[in-house]
């Protein structure tokens, strides 16, 4: 009997897996319900503000995939205000209303300084890629505090996404992400990130800070900073394309 009370109460407290932990990693960053924020965005080079860009976004989850679709309007500079940019599926569209025109994008291009246009949308990670566990560690987060992490390898599932692996350590008490490497196909180190400043948001813990460091150049650094969080209806409208020159900022 105390075997099997053994046994039974391994099974009933198995590790989660890999996909399971990179799924509530993304819970931890992004609520389940359709959402907007601002995002702020700061260039750094050799520690001196070099440029900042400014973005209202508004998400909600398709009922289909459960991925992102988002819409994102510049706010700042001036020069660039209103300017939009649909993510909708696999599809990044770039819409300017000087010249009315709406121009497909990358994800992958960049947006400002080590943040690209993918970068700045709502992705849930376990959607896109292929988790699998590397052990635990202990390590350092933004703010140079010890975490106990899992650490994991994610393989893209389809070559649309924004990075070929990615390298993910989740704090093992809390599922809160706390720092990622991203590569290119070629093995490349592309930039790694660090999420801090953790705050009630939304219900839950989340992270409002980013921090990116470019991959060949630690002095070249990018700070995204997310506020004004508020849960709100986001109408399917929105995230059309041919809606994007009707699109009226509230």
């Amino acid at each position: 009997m105390l075997l099997c009370a053994t046994l039974c109460a391994a099974v009933g407290h198995a590790a989660p897996s890999a996909q399971e932990i990179l799924a509530a990693s993304d819970a931890v960053r992004n609520p389940d319900f359709p959402f907007g924020l601002t995002n702020t965005l700061i260039e750094y080079r050799n520690g001196k503000q070099t440029d900042t860009s400014t973005l209202a976004i508004y998400s909600k989850a398709d009922k289909s995939s459960s991925q992102f679709r988002s819409l994102v309007r510049f706010v700042e500079p001036a020069r660039d205000a209103n300017k939009l940019m649909l993510y909708s599926g696999k599809d990044l569209w770039f819409y300017d209303p000087a010249n009315k025109a709406s121009i497909r994008l990358s994800p992958q291009q960049r947006l400002l300084g080590q943040a690209s246009n993918g970068d700045v949308v709502t992705v849930n990670l376990a959607k896109d890629y292929q988790a699998t566990q590397a052990g635990e560690e202990d390590m350092q987060d933004g703010e140079r505090q010890m975490r106990h992490c899992y650490k994991l390898t994610l393989a893209a599932l389809t070559p649309e996404v924004n990075y070929h692996h990615i390298e993910m350590w989740i704090d093992t008490s809390n599922n809160h992400p706390i720092k990622a490497r991203f590569y290119a196909e070629s093995g490349k180190l592309l930039k790694t990130a660090y999420f801090r400043r953790y705050q009630k948001q939304l219900g839950h813990e989340r992270p409002t800070e980013t921090v990116i460091i470019d991959g060949l150049d630690p002095n070249w650094v990018t700070v995204m900073r997310f506020s004004d969080w508020v849960k709100r209806e986001v109408p399917d409208a929105w995230l059309q394309r041919d809606y994007l020159p009707r699109f009226k900022p509230e």
